[in-house]
């Protein structure tokens, strides 16, 4: 019988802080991910997950404009971390990837054990993540490092990673809104051959809405500390929600430090993201403002399904109108 492994294993002395931004896709990841990045301390490096495909294999554009193989910063982060990016072997991380890092992996990643073998695997995956944000931590001087990767299967193969202090900034936003989200078109400017970001039809960003959003639910009972944060919320206070997330990580701020922060704008500077939503590559003042178009321009029909399919994480989440609400159970409208 396999030996089994505890997740109660003692942190290294000097882990790594990590920010995991999680969450369904066109949830309001990037937006707080941008916002975050402009706090002193503070290195967004984009969707790490994306990194080894799009980007080392890929070259493709980094936010700075320039091609990742032409990127300064990435090409010191690959010879800090693994010599140069020429040793970093990618077939073998595809491998670990398939074999760990999938959603129906998450039921054993959650366990409070793995198998010694499993563990394995677990571990020697992880630490490719680590490398990176400990050299990016190094060559920035940063003290919180913020991957936007989103996927809750990576978060949990994170968890097992001593030399990591991870905490989860978990991303909601009402499951209407992004079921329409996933219906747009939209252009992925760094792709050199002009391809289109994935769109999946509404019933099955209802269901991967349900899926990520429950995994993160999770993985909060199993000891990670995890702040979960609404997209509406950051629309409507982003200042406060900013300054209250700072806490969470350990940040020690001063007024002026939200100063890029105004009436319903943002001054956004440049930044190293690797992959994620086209608004990485926007640098100046951005609007911070609702973006409600689903609500007139997603059918009806297709608004009580989505809604019937996420019901009751949408009634957790604070998203039914009373008389909706008023139909759950009392638990489920209570919320957590």
């Amino acid at each position: 019988m396999s030996v089994k492994i505890a997740d109660t294993a003692e942190k290294s002395e000097n882990p790594v802080r990590v920010v995991f931004i999680g969450g369904l896709g066109r949830s309001g990841t990037t937006l707080l991910e941008r916002l975050l990045g402009q706090l002193p301390g503070v290195v967004p490096l984009g969707e790490i997950t994306h990194l080894w495909e799009r980007d080392l294999v890929g070259d493709e554009m980094c936010a700075c404009g320039a091609t990742f193989s032409y990127c300064e910063f990435w090409q010191r982060i690959g010879k800090a971390a693994f010599g140069s990016w020429e040793d970093v072997d990618v077939e073998r991380l595809a491998a670990l990837k398939a074999t760990v890092d999938r959603t129906r992996h998450i039921p054993a990643l959650a366990s409070k054990k793995l198998a010694s073998d499993q563990h394995q695997l677990v571990t020697e995956y992880a630490s490719y993540f680590e490398k990176i944000y400990r050299a990016a931590a190094a060559d920035t001087g940063a003290r919180v490092v913020v991957d936007s990767s989103k996927h809750a299967s990576l978060a949990y193969c994170l968890r097992w990673a001593p030399g990591i202090d991870l905490r989860i900034m978990h991303v909601v936003r009402d499951s209407r809104g992004v079921a329409y989200s996933w219906t747009k078109q939209v252009r992925r400017p760094e792709s050199p051959t002009g391809d289109q970001m994935t769109r999946y039809s509404p019933a099955k960003a209802a269901m991967l809405w349900n899926a990520q959003n429950a995994a993160f639910s999770l993985l909060a009972r199993r000891g990670v500390p995890v702040r979960r944060v609404r997209y509406e919320r950051i629309i409507q206070r982003p200042r406060h929600v900013i300054a209250s997330l700072a806490r969470f990580c350990e940040l020690d701020l001063v007024e002026s430090d939200l100063n890029f922060i105004g009436e319903g704008c943002a001054d956004l500077g440049p930044s190293h993201s690797a992959a994620g939503n086209p608004m990485r590559f926007t640098v100046g003042r951005i609007p911070i403002r609702h973006d409600e178009a689903w609500a007139d321009e997603l059918p009806e029909s297709t608004r009580r399904m989505v809604s019937t399919l996420t019901r009751p994480l949408l009634g957790r989440y604070g998203y039914l109108r009373e008389d909706e609400e008023a139909e759950l159970p009392r638990e489920v409208a209570a919320g957590e």
